[in-house]
């Protein structure tokens, strides 16, 4: 098993189409994985620390198992079959180890609220990862374009 960070929720163009970006954790492997607009929103909201008025179908979740004293110790993107990904969400209480199946998406939405730790099997990583290499060129012409936005103004283009 390989240790993911989440990097966050993109939307793939033209489609418009959420993804959560994942990126292995010692690594240059990134896995997208294409979620729902509600899973996408629910992520969202978690890392951007949105506090709603009601508790989401998440922070319930998290709350019941926070009540019933079952800890989330990780979750884990178990396999790819056919285009759907499948994940569990791995838990612990007095001791025992419940694994229960579930969407990724929802997984990862539930992992952010709990602080917990996302992995993914390295045959999914193997199957469905992308790389994406920085090099200095391209970091040192980032640089460059930040700094020329942060001295441009509007009216340099009149």
């Amino acid at each position: 098993m390989v240790e993911l960070t989440l990097v966050g929720v993109r939307i793939e163009l033209p489609t418009q189409t959420p993804i959560v970006l994942l990126k292995e954790r010692d690594g240059e492997r990134f896995l997208p994985i294409w979620i729902g607009n509600v899973e996408a929103t629910a992520i969202a909201f978690a890392l951007q620390g949105v506090a709603t008025a009601r508790p989401l179908t998440h922070d319930l979740l998290k709350n019941l198992l926070d009540e019933l004293v079952v800890s989330i110790e990780r979750v884990v993107i178990t396999e790819l079959k056919e285009g759907t990904f499948y994940a569990t969400i791995e838990l612990r209480q007095n001791g025992s180890k419940y694994s229960v199946s579930s969407r990724p998406s929802d997984a990862i939405a539930l992992a952010v609220r709990a602080n917990t730790p996302i992995y993914a099997e390295e045959g999914v990583l193997s199957e469905a990862s992308i790389l994406i290499k920085e090099s200095d060129d391209e970091e040192r012409e980032v640089k460059k374009f930040r700094e020329f936005l942060d001295q441009v103004s509007p009216e340099d283009f009149e």
